[in-house]
């Protein structure tokens, strides 16, 4: 069972894989233990009254039967810790949780050029240029934070898709975590110096990727969307996705303006940097996606979703694990 967890260590990223844990081949192994309270494996109570350890294989069950018998998805992998994470995105409800797995292996198969031939570190002019950050602090709530700084990305240089490939990536490295599976996420949207470079980038089709990633496609929770610094231009970029949101999830987003007493109703200082009025410096995506080729546990897992390394990218001693265990990084 492998615990995966973030520590600040002289402002940077690792993971740590508790001692005396192993990951099986299938994936990590976190499977409950009889008696216990609703606990995840980080130490994180559930404040979830569906996430009961009575029930919970039950509902694992019927999912993997319903994906057998209905066909309309073939999961890379059908292993209790895979398919936990689509029912804790659905309230432990079978049939939502099989909608949503059948939605997530549809949108790759909609959008392969997201998905085929990606290499996370190359993601990393993403984090040089500030456009995304996931620091390694949480919200009061215990919930993971992703910001975005619009402003800062220049459509010249990143195109639109690697913005998606970056956001995907993170989602799946978050879902690593049982805490960002029970609790979700928030998302915070700083929209300071957009301007039509960016506007003219919206298209229907790219917001109606945004709403399925948010929404209906992935098993993470998006428990919040705050959105500041807008301006009147993002006003007409938000008349493209109403349409597109239902009632729960527009009463999820939330509108500041520049007002950051207003966002710190939400997210309190302590938990946001200092440019929103907190009290942390800025953190690089770039450092999120390092972790990435130092920790075996972690590079196995995300190979195994179709990601790709070169081996000089890699710490040495991964990739002897790796081809120990026969994993090719490409």
């Amino acid at each position: 069972m492998i615990l995966l967890k973030f520590q600040e260590i002289h402002n940077k990223f690792i993971f740590v894989c508790s001692p005396g844990h192993h990951a099986s081949h299938s994936g990590l192994q976190c499977r409950p233990r009889p008696g216990r309270a609703s606990t995840g494996a980080d130490g994180v109570r559930s404040p979830a009254p569906w996430e009961n350890p009575n029930t919970k294989l039950q509902a694992i069950y019927e999912l993997r039967e319903m994906i057998y018998e209905r066909g309309e998805c073939t999961p890379h992998r059908m292993d209790d810790e895979f398919l936990i994470k689509f029912l804790r995105a659905r309230k432990f409800i079978p049939r939502r949780a099989h909608r949503l797995i059948v939605n997530y292996y549809q949108f790759k198969e909609d959008n392969p050029e997201l998905f085929e031939n990606v290499f996370p570190l190359d993601l990393r002019k993403i984090g040089d240029a500030s456009v995304i950050a996931v620091p390694p602090y949480r919200d009061q709530g215990g919930r993971r934070l992703l910001f975005y700084r619009i402003g800062c990305w220049n459509p010249k240089e990143i195109p639109v898709e690697d913005l998606f490939k970056a956001t995907i990536m993170a989602m799946e490295l978050g879902l690593l975590e049982q805490r960002s599976q029970i609790l979700g996420g928030v998302a915070v949207f700083d929209l300071e110096n957009i301007g039509t470079q960016h506007a003219w980038q919206i298209t229907p089709s790219v917001a109606s990727k945004i709403v399925k990633l948010m929404v209906s496609c992935f098993p993470l929770t998006t428990h919040a969307i705050h959105i500041i610094n807008h301006s009147w231009l993002f006003d007409k970029i938000y008349n493209m996705f109403k349409p597109l949101l239902n009632a729960s999830m527009r009463s999820r987003i939330y509108f500041h303006g520049h007002d950051y007493t207003s966002l710190h109703k939400h997210i309190h200082p302590d938990h946001l940097p200092e440019r929103y009025g907190g009290k942390w410096p800025d953190y690089s995506y770039t450092i999120w996606l390092n972790s990435l080729k130092k920790n075996f546990s972690v590079a196995k897992e995300v190979i195994s979703y179709g990601y790709k390394f070169r081996e000089e990218e890699v710490d040495p001693e991964v990739v002897r694990q790796l081809k120990a265990e026969g994993i090719k990084l490409y």
